[in-house]
């Protein structure tokens, strides 16, 4: 069948549909609540926090993602998808939008989901009910996310081989970026240090719970449980790990312990030197959609795509016009225009053929880390022709 005549199809049957559509919804959701716990608040978002954003008719997504001021427009009904209508639903961490897709009731048409996740449940359990599109709702440089004991033995990269490393989560996408990012630009292996998971994470209101995904272990490395009750800063505070590698930031920095610092003091410069150097942004989260939906409709990828793509220029324009005037920090249009100084004007690009730099160093990562079980071409995660999907 067509596109046109799918969706004239569509629009002649749109209120059947979409009572149907509403039942079997709730429906899932309370399906979802019942077979996972730890995921019942973040499936009544789904029925308590629903915004919707009419267009041209035609096929109703449901969506997720954080709220970032790049998908904003979303939730704020600024920006469609084209020949779709949609619920955008605010999620409640990432662990969640993993757990969900890879272990849940996967509850969401169009999901924000882990990139090294996606590349494990990919690879190692030949996961194949969604497929990425080249849409990075985050993106993060990770110098930023090593820590380490203000008085401690640590005081350079180097350092670090042979000292004890505390975690909350081994094969998370930034743990992989910092790992990967310390082999290539220091020489420093994940087998030259002892790794240490604690049983407790501070930022888990941030993140969510952890997906299976996220704590994958390699056999060949160091590595045991920290004691039980601590979270991450305690083991670095009571000295039974010599540093932290966090996604987020750990509870004590932010409350402002000076015993807690970062081990580039610069982080900033260490970063925008490292991208100067490799030309790499790296990528935490991607956008996946029900290969069903894909391959029942493939025009839907360009619609989705050009959407995301939209909404994060309004956000470029934003910055550039009246974000120096709303934003609180007193310095944001200086660091926008460095920023754009450093990086270019779309700093933040979407496509995979601009990022097939970034998007080969992570699977290359993935393997090199014993994260997966055989080496994958990044091509294989995206549906395809996602090598057309490119920003105006």
């Amino acid at each position: 069948m067509s596109r046109k005549n799918y969706v004239n199809e569509i629009l002649m049957n749109k209120n059947h549909n979409s009572q149907n559509s509403r039942r079997k919804f709730i429906k899932k959701t309370a399906l979802g609540s019942a077979m996972i716990g730890s995921l019942s608040s973040f499936d009544l978002l789904a029925e308590t926090q629903v915004k919707k954003v009419e267009n041209l008719g035609g096929l109703h997504l449901k969506m997720t993602g954080y709220d970032y001021q790049r998908v904003k427009p979303f939730f704020d009904q600024k920006v469609g998808i084209k020949d779709c209508t949609f619920e955008m639903v605010k999620s409640g961490g990432i662990g969640d939008m993993n757990t969900n897709v890879f272990n849940g009731p996967q509850t969401f048409d169009v999901t924000e989901i882990g990139i090294l996740p996606f590349i494990i449940a990919y690879v190692n359990d030949e996961f194949r009910d969604y497929k990425l599109l080249p849409i990075f709702p985050l993106r993060m440089f990770r110098h930023k996310s090593i820590f380490i004991h203000a008085d401690g033995p640590i005081k350079r990269p180097e350092d670090l081989k042979g000292k004890r490393i505390g975690t909350p989560g081994y094969s998370s996408s930034s743990l992989t970026w910092i790992r990967g990012m310390l082999q290539d630009e220091y020489g420093i292996s994940p087998n030259d240090v002892q790794w240490v998971i604690a049983n407790k994470d501070s930022s888990a209101d941030v993140s969510g719970k952890r997906s299976a995904q996220e704590q994958v272990f390699p056999k060949e490395i160091s590595i045991r449980n920290g004691t039980p009750g601590k979270d991450e800063s305690d083991l670095l505070l009571s000295g039974e790990v010599d540093a932290l590698f966090h996604a987020a930031q750990p509870k004590e920095f932010i409350m402002g312990n000076p015993k807690i610092v970062r081990l580039f003091k610069n982080s900033k410069k260490s970063e925008q030197e490292y991208f100067l150097k490799t030309g790499i942004f790296p990528i935490m989260h991607a956008v996946a959609v029900k290969s069903e939906l894909l391959n029942n409709n493939p025009w839907l990828a360009k619609s989705i795509f050009d959407a995301y793509a939209k909404a994060k220029k309004m956000d470029y324009q934003h910055m550039m016009k009246l974000g120096w005037a709303y934003d609180t920090l007193p310095w944001y249009g200086q660091e926008f225009e460095e920023t754009k100084s450093v990086m270019g004007k779309n700093f933040y690009s979407y496509g995979y053929e601009n990022n097939r730099n970034v998007l080969e160093t992570i699977c290359r990562y993935a393997f090199e880390q014993g994260l997966i079980k055989g080496q994958i071409s990044f091509e294989d995660l995206f549906f395809k022709p996602s090598s057309v999907l490119s920003e105006k």
